[in-house]
């Protein structure tokens, strides 16, 4: 179900599905993604958590902004927490998801109970890009956000691989093994560097292994979340 909030004065769209009740459990969409892409997932969860799960700054209906960085989307994310009263609960992030997770976690590990990264990029290594411009279409999201995390990801902030060390909450990285263009020996070194991490791989789940390898993801994060 689709709802909206007010996350410092910007309005920001989230999907949630299950008892209210229920313990939470959030979902952090991928780079060019949508809430809508967790629909099989959280519909598969619901019967266990309260499912939400946020569009982020520069998607969809979420505000299109300008200053994107993986930093304020971390800081977008504490707010949605506080809006929802949302204490404590688990967190799963995709990709670009994933590293807005970690960076969270790095620094607020006590508002979390668990936390899933999946195939997301390394945070210390830099990568590059193709010259590319805007398509001409409609897109459903921002391209000043593709153009301004590509840079961040360009020129990555070491820092944030160091505070791994920080997070203090189980953490699980799940890696979509050869397939994927994300190097998989980097999501190893992210989840080694985690105090209490492991690394599971999803052979054939690409850098999409919710949706390539849905019943893999779900057995796995479903019995993570459950320990």
């Amino acid at each position: 179900m689709d709802h909206e909030t007010s996350l410092a004065g910007e309005a920001f769209q989230y999907s949630s599905v299950g008892a209210p009740g229920a313990p939470p459990l959030v979902l952090l969409h991928a780079l060019g993604e949508a809430a809508s892409d967790w629909s099989a997932v959280a519909a598969a969860l619901a019967d266990r958590y309260r499912v939400v799960a946020l569009t982020q700054r520069g998607h969809g209906g979420s505000p299109y902004s300008g200053g994107y960085s993986t930093a304020r989307m971390s800081d977008d994310l504490l707010l949605f927490a506080d809006a929802l009263g949302l204490d404590r609960f688990a967190l799963i992030g995709h990709s670009m998801g994933g590293v807005v997770a970690l960076r969270f976690a790095e620094v607020r590990s006590d508002r979390l109970t668990r936390l899933v990264v999946e195939d997301v990029p390394a945070p210390q290594v830099p990568r590059v890009y193709p010259a590319e411009e805007r398509p001409d279409v409609d897109l459903p999201f921002d391209w000043e956000v593709v153009s301004a995390l590509r840079a961040e990801m360009s020129a990555p902030d070491l820092s944030v691989f160091e505070r791994l060390v920080d997070i203090t909450v189980p953490t699980l990285v799940i890696g979509g093994g050869a397939v994927s263009h994300i190097p998989q020996e980097q999501l190893v070194a992210t989840a080694e560097r985690i105090p209490n991490g492991r690394m599971i791989t999803i052979e054939g789940g690409g850098h999409l292994v919710h949706t390539e390898k849905p019943a893999e993801f779900l057995a796995a994060v479903s019995a993570f979340l459950a320990e």
